[in-house]
Protein backbone atom coordinates (compact mmCIF):
# COMPACT_ATOMS: atom_id res chain seq x y z
CA UNK A 1 0.00 0.00 0.00
CA UNK A 2 1.86 3.08 -1.24
CA UNK A 3 0.26 6.42 -0.36
CA UNK A 4 1.40 9.97 -0.83
CA UNK A 5 2.05 11.97 2.35
CA UNK A 6 3.93 15.20 2.92
CA UNK A 7 5.17 15.15 6.53
CA UNK A 8 7.95 12.75 7.39
CA UNK A 9 9.99 11.98 10.46
CA UNK A 10 13.65 11.00 10.62
CA UNK A 11 14.52 12.88 7.45
CA UNK A 12 18.27 13.19 7.93
CA UNK A 13 20.32 13.64 4.74
CA UNK A 14 23.77 12.10 4.70
CA UNK A 15 26.50 14.75 4.72
CA UNK A 16 28.22 13.15 1.72
CA UNK A 17 27.29 10.84 -1.11
CA UNK A 18 26.13 7.56 0.38
CA UNK A 19 27.88 4.24 -0.12
CA UNK A 20 25.17 1.58 -0.24
CA UNK A 21 25.48 -2.12 0.42
CA UNK A 22 24.04 -4.57 -2.09
CA UNK A 23 20.98 -5.07 0.14
CA UNK A 24 20.50 -1.31 0.49
CA UNK A 25 20.65 -0.91 -3.30
CA UNK A 26 17.87 -3.48 -3.70
CA UNK A 27 15.68 -1.69 -1.17
CA UNK A 28 16.42 1.77 -2.54
CA UNK A 29 15.46 0.68 -6.07
CA UNK A 30 12.15 -0.69 -4.79
CA UNK A 31 11.46 2.49 -2.79
CA UNK A 32 12.39 4.80 -5.69
CA UNK A 33 9.98 2.86 -7.92
CA UNK A 34 6.94 3.22 -5.65
CA UNK A 35 7.47 5.71 -2.82
CA UNK A 36 6.08 6.29 -0.31
CA UNK A 37 5.89 2.59 0.54
CA UNK A 38 5.33 0.36 3.51
CA UNK A 39 7.79 -2.43 4.26
CA UNK A 40 5.36 -5.15 3.06
CA UNK A 41 5.24 -3.45 -0.37
CA UNK A 42 9.03 -3.50 -0.59
CA UNK A 43 9.18 -7.10 0.61
CA UNK A 44 6.65 -8.11 -2.06
CA UNK A 45 8.55 -6.21 -4.77
CA UNK A 46 11.77 -7.99 -3.80
CA UNK A 47 10.28 -11.44 -3.15
CA UNK A 48 11.32 -12.84 -6.53
CA UNK A 49 14.87 -11.55 -6.51
CA UNK A 50 15.78 -11.61 -2.79
CA UNK A 51 13.40 -13.94 -0.97
CA UNK A 52 13.65 -11.85 2.20
CA UNK A 53 11.08 -12.14 4.98
CA UNK A 54 9.07 -9.15 6.12
CA UNK A 55 11.15 -8.84 9.31
CA UNK A 56 14.39 -8.76 7.31
CA UNK A 57 13.08 -6.00 5.04
CA UNK A 58 11.69 -4.00 7.96
CA UNK A 59 14.95 -4.28 9.91
CA UNK A 60 16.99 -3.18 6.88
CA UNK A 61 14.66 -0.27 6.18
CA UNK A 62 14.70 0.91 9.81
CA UNK A 63 18.52 0.80 9.78
CA UNK A 64 18.49 2.79 6.53
CA UNK A 65 16.35 5.44 8.25
CA UNK A 66 19.01 5.66 10.95
CA UNK A 67 21.69 6.08 8.28
CA UNK A 68 19.72 8.89 6.61
CA UNK A 69 19.02 6.89 3.44
CA UNK A 70 15.26 6.68 3.99
CA UNK A 71 12.68 8.75 5.82
CA UNK A 72 9.82 7.19 7.77
CA UNK A 73 6.36 8.45 8.64
CA UNK A 74 4.21 6.60 11.15
CA UNK A 75 0.45 6.67 10.47
CA UNK A 76 -1.33 4.70 13.19
CA UNK A 77 0.17 1.21 12.81
CA UNK A 78 1.62 1.79 9.31
CA UNK A 79 5.09 3.16 8.58
CA UNK A 80 5.61 4.73 5.16
CA UNK A 81 9.12 5.09 3.78
CA UNK A 82 10.59 7.49 1.22
CA UNK A 83 14.06 7.82 -0.21
CA UNK A 84 16.11 10.53 1.51
CA UNK A 85 18.75 10.33 -1.23
CA UNK A 86 18.28 10.50 -4.96
CA UNK A 87 19.38 7.82 -7.37
CA UNK A 88 22.03 10.25 -8.65
CA UNK A 89 23.42 10.80 -5.13
CA UNK A 90 23.65 7.04 -4.62
CA UNK A 91 25.34 6.55 -8.00
CA UNK A 92 27.83 9.29 -7.18
CA UNK A 93 28.61 7.59 -3.88
CA UNK A 94 29.36 4.33 -5.72
CA UNK A 95 31.61 6.07 -8.22
CA UNK A 96 33.49 7.95 -5.53
CA UNK A 97 33.97 4.72 -3.57
CA UNK A 98 35.42 2.96 -6.64
CA UNK A 99 37.57 6.00 -7.46
CA UNK A 100 39.03 6.10 -3.93
CA UNK A 101 39.50 2.39 -3.38
CA UNK A 102 40.19 0.86 -6.80
CA UNK A 103 42.01 3.78 -8.41
CA UNK A 104 43.53 5.64 -5.44
CA UNK A 105 41.61 8.77 -6.40
CA UNK A 106 43.00 8.91 -9.97
CA UNK A 107 40.14 9.63 -12.37
CA UNK A 108 42.04 9.15 -15.64
CA UNK A 109 42.89 5.45 -15.07
CA UNK A 110 39.30 4.84 -13.99
CA UNK A 111 37.90 6.36 -17.20
CA UNK A 112 40.52 4.54 -19.31
CA UNK A 113 39.51 1.24 -17.70
CA UNK A 114 35.84 1.88 -18.36
CA UNK A 115 36.46 2.92 -21.96
CA UNK A 116 38.67 -0.08 -22.71
CA UNK A 117 36.35 -2.62 -21.07
CA UNK A 118 33.03 -1.47 -22.54
CA UNK A 119 31.89 -1.56 -26.17
CA UNK A 120 30.75 1.94 -27.02
CA UNK A 121 28.97 2.98 -30.19
CA UNK A 122 30.06 6.00 -32.21
CA UNK A 123 27.02 7.85 -30.86
CA UNK A 124 27.98 7.11 -27.27
CA UNK A 125 31.56 8.25 -27.89
CA UNK A 126 30.23 11.45 -29.50
CA UNK A 127 28.03 12.04 -26.44
CA UNK A 128 31.02 11.57 -24.13
CA UNK A 129 33.10 13.99 -26.20
CA UNK A 130 30.25 16.53 -26.01
CA UNK A 131 30.09 16.16 -22.23
CA UNK A 132 33.83 16.78 -21.95
CA UNK A 133 33.64 19.77 -24.31
CA UNK A 134 30.76 21.27 -22.30
CA UNK A 135 32.71 20.75 -19.09
CA UNK A 136 35.71 22.62 -20.55
CA UNK A 137 33.76 25.70 -21.69
CA UNK A 138 33.32 27.31 -18.25
CA UNK A 139 37.00 26.72 -17.44
CA UNK A 140 38.08 28.20 -20.77
CA UNK A 141 35.92 31.32 -20.37
CA UNK A 142 37.16 31.83 -16.77
CA UNK A 143 40.75 31.60 -17.97
CA UNK A 144 40.16 34.13 -20.73
CA UNK A 145 38.60 36.61 -18.28
CA UNK A 146 41.56 36.40 -15.88
CA UNK A 147 44.10 36.77 -18.73
CA UNK A 148 42.56 40.10 -19.87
Amino acid sequence: MCRDKTSFVASVMPARSPELTEAEWAIMKAVWAAQPCAAPDVQEALAGSQGWTYSTVRTLMDRMVGKGLLTAEKIRNLTLYRAAVTRRQAQLGELRYALRHAFDGALKPMVETLLSSEKLSSEELDELESLIAARRRPDASATRKTDS
